[in-house]
């Protein structure tokens, strides 16, 4: 059975077209209401949860707007859980709003979702059109093999911190007119991880994690276009405190072709015959993706008459199908003639009517671009 979840606006009291100051000041309302420091009811620790992660999606723009769109499950179909967000400066509002003076302190070993991390692939035009495997290469932090992540040498171990005691956190009572005032800061010896290392690792320094040089293996889908980015979920720099790895985000870059040029999904290309050609018609060989295949020229052909052949151009990314090939005919006329070659012109030329004037005609831009956007 499917989880009921609330209204990430319903939990604020928001309505959906809220400003993010609104969002705001209804989090500082709500979080000053249900904050466990604060309300000592059962549920307010769960209800304090709701308005974290409300607050966490609809402070985010990106998130905001999947979440308008797809609700929760739009959310979750591409990797953007609710995260754990830094709140100190929404609590230290909070505390100045209410003692006239701020706090700053982190909750101690909070998850924490790592980074992403970019690189760059580069295709040529064939394998952006068709799709392929492609290794790349990423250089992110892992756990270190020698310690497993503990950050202390094999056959020692961390200690509890002496200052705090293991919490992670220091606590000082300071006196105001409202009366006494607990303020909780991250532990300054152990920086909140309730440990300290006598002996670091001497591999990591301590840190429990070394930089690390990967190849993976993307799959580069067919259709994809130069400036297009690929993300590839959780191969970012791992999380911290159990948090989820961050994200890569593959950059692609597309080589040009000597004869394609691409428009969206439609391939266009320019092909050459001469003057008999383009008067008497004929079969020639133009490029595909696919490799050289025959396409009928109808005679009486104008320079810049285009043929359409229908599905030979790009695959569609996120459907079935492809894109167009435009095949852009030129005709050549001859600069330079043989004495026969020009006889026989000069024959032809007797039998053609002269040129005059005539109503100027749709250039060949204006005609391509008819012929796309039809």
């Amino acid at each position: 059975m499917a989880t009921f979840r609330k209204d990430y606006y319903e939990i604020l009291g928001v309505p959906r077209n809220a400003t993010l100051e609104e969002i705001k000041q209804a989090y500082r309302r709500l979080a000053r209401q249900y904050h466990p420091d604060v309300n000592k009811s059962p549920d307010a620790e769960e209800k304090f949860k709701e308005i974290n992660e409300a607050y966490a999606v609809l402070s985010d723009e990106e998130k905001r707007r999947i979440y308008d769109m797809y609700g929760h499950a739009g959310l979750e179909g591409r990797g953007l859980r609710p995260e754990p967000a830094d709140f100190t400066d929404l609590f230290a509002d909070l505390f100045e709003d209410l003692f006239g003076f701020g706090v700053r302190t982190r909750a101690r070993r909070a998850p924490r979702r790592g980074a992403d991390l970019q690189t760059e692939v580069t295709l040529t035009f064939e394998e952006a059109a068709r799709g392929v495997e492609k290794d790349v290469e990423v250089v992110r932090h892992e756990l270190c093999p020698r310690c497993r992540g503990n950050g202390a040498e094999p056959g020692t171990g961390p200690a509890r911190c002496p200052t705090c005691g293991g919490i992670g956190e220091v606590r000082r009572v300071s006196q105001s007119f409202l009366g006494s005032f607990v303020q909780v800061t991250t532990c300054p010896t152990c920086q909140g991880a309730g440990e300290v290392i006598a002996t670091p690792c001497r591999e990591c320094g301590g840190e429990g994690r070394v930089l690390t040089r990967r190849r993976l293996a993307v799959r580069i889908p067919a259709g994809v276009d130069d400036g297009m980015q690929i993300r590839i979920p959780g191969e970012g720099e791992p999380g911290e405190n159990g948090g989820p790895p961050g994200n890569l985000y593959v950059q692609v870059k597309v080589q040009p072709h000597p004869y394609f040029r691409r428009r969206g999904d439609d391939l266009i290309v320019q092909v050459a015959i001469n003057v008999a050609q383009a008067a008497l018609g004929d079969r020639i060989s133009i490029p595909t993706l696919e490799g050289e295949e025959l396409v009928e020229v109808p005679p009486g052909t104008q320079p810049g008459h285009v043929i359409r052949l229908r599905g030979r151009g790009i695959p569609h990314l996120r459907r079935n199908g492809r894109g167009d090939l435009l095949v852009v005919v030129q005709v050549e006329v001859p600069t330079r003639l043989t004495p026969e070659q020009r006889r026989l012109f000069q024959e032809l030329a007797r039998t053609l009517p002269t040129g005059g004037a005539q109503k100027p005609e749709k250039g060949f831009l204006e005609r391509l671009r008819e012929l796309l956007s039809g």
